[in-house]
């Protein structure tokens, strides 16, 4: 009989691994942005409002836009 808490053979994702939470820059909290580092430094442009030192080479990578952005778009504002 399966327990209802023994999900490893479903295939459950509860989200990620503390491992995980110390690539964002702002682990826990709302921002999805990388952590910058002397290998990952936050020297690039915001692509939506063109800010200069917003995002690190990871955020562009992944597609980022600042947070003033991201939060603005999930509002409905357009820039």
């Amino acid at each position: 009989m399966a327990r209802y808490h023994d999900n490893e053979d479903v295939g459950y994702d509860y989200g990620p691994d503390e491992d995980d939470l110390c690539d964002f820059a702002d682990p826990g909290g709302r921002s999805a942005l990388r952590a910058a580092s002397p290998t990952n430094p936050r020297n690039r442009s915001c692509p939506a409002c063109k800010r200069r030192n917003m995002l690190t080479p990871a955020d562009v990578a992944l597609g980022y836009q600042c947070d003033g952005c991201a939060d603005a778009c999930e509002r409905g504002v357009d820039y």
